[in-house]
């Protein structure tokens, strides 16, 4: 139910319409009970910032804000939390009871909340991760793991520079690896992660060879279509502990729908298996 008192929150991306947010948080404003809604935003590059600034006039909680609109958002935003600046993008926008827009990242602890909801024994502080690819989901995990005590993160990108970029721009433990020696990373590591595309539907495959990997570490893949990426399949069949990467969307959604809505949101089975419903 939409009444006239209903709290309004979107997503504002462009394009817009391949975003699976408003399936997301229609379901939670439907579990919950809630008088609101969640809608797509299709906004050009070049109106991004006059919008954004627009959403206390119109009403608005607040929004996400996707591809390729991030880093407008960090610079637009009244307010930067400090893991947004470090990532070096706002994804969550929360309109303040001022009028305020203040900017949030909320992937590194979706990408977090992910992992230790699917071992609850595992700990970043483990050992060192190998992270593939240097773009901004790369920049959150990275973040997110040397937040939570990882001692060593081991980079390597396609283009070299990028990875340095990133190293450059994270004060932490952080060495480039040249991507053509990825598997030479593995030794000793207890966490391999696929932040690429490599591997996406559409996308050409990732080829990581991991025979250097020990039994114990643990694979995760940002990538959620397919589901069961070749890389995760390969952990798996050499006995490693698998994380596929839809967790990561559910709840990096999580604190955005709490600031603009109120109830905390639970990432249950039923949400999983709608959005899956969803993915076909």
């Amino acid at each position: 139910m939409i009444s006239g008192k209903a709290k309004l929150a979107g997503v504002m991306g462009w394009p817009v319409g391949h975003s699976l947010s408003p399936l997301l948080h229609g379901f939670w404003l439907r579990e919950l009970g809630i008088d609101g809604t969640y809608v797509p935003l299709a906004v050009t590059p070049e109106d991004c910032a006059a919008v954004l600034k627009t959403l206390p006039r119109m009403g608005f909680q607040g929004c996400n804000v996707t591809v390729p609109h991030k880093e407008t958002a960090l610079a637009t935003v009244d307010e930067v939390d400090h893991q947004a600046q470090r990532i070096g993008a706002v994804n969550t926008v929360v309109v303040a009871e001022d009028g305020r827009l203040l900017g949030r990242n909320t992937d590194a602890y979706g990408f977090m909340a992910n992992l230790q909801a699917g071992l609850a024994d595992w700990s970043a502080a483990q050992g060192p991760a190998v992270v593939l690819g240097a773009g901004g989901a790369a920049r959150a995990v990275i973040v997110g793991l040397l937040d939570a005590g990882c001692p060593e993160i081991r980079l390597t990108n396609r283009t070299r520079n990028r990875a340095e970029a990133v190293a450059g721009d994270i004060p932490g433990p952080i060495t480039v690896t040249d991507w053509d020696r990825r598997s030479d990373s593995l030794e000793g590591a207890a966490l391999l992660v696929n932040t690429t595309t490599l591997g996406m539907a559409g996308q050409p495959p990732l080829e990581m060879p991991l025979d250097g990997l020990s039994s114990r570490a643990v694979v995760t893949d940002i990538v959620y279509a397919p589901l069961q990426t070749v890389l995760l399949r390969q952990a798996a069949e050499r006995g490693h502990r698998t994380v596929d990467g839809l967790g990561m969307l559910l709840h990096q959604a999580v604190p955005g729908f709490e600031a603009w809505f109120g109830p905390r949101p639970e990432v249950s089975d039923a949400l999983r298996r709608h959005m899956l419903d969803s993915l076909g």
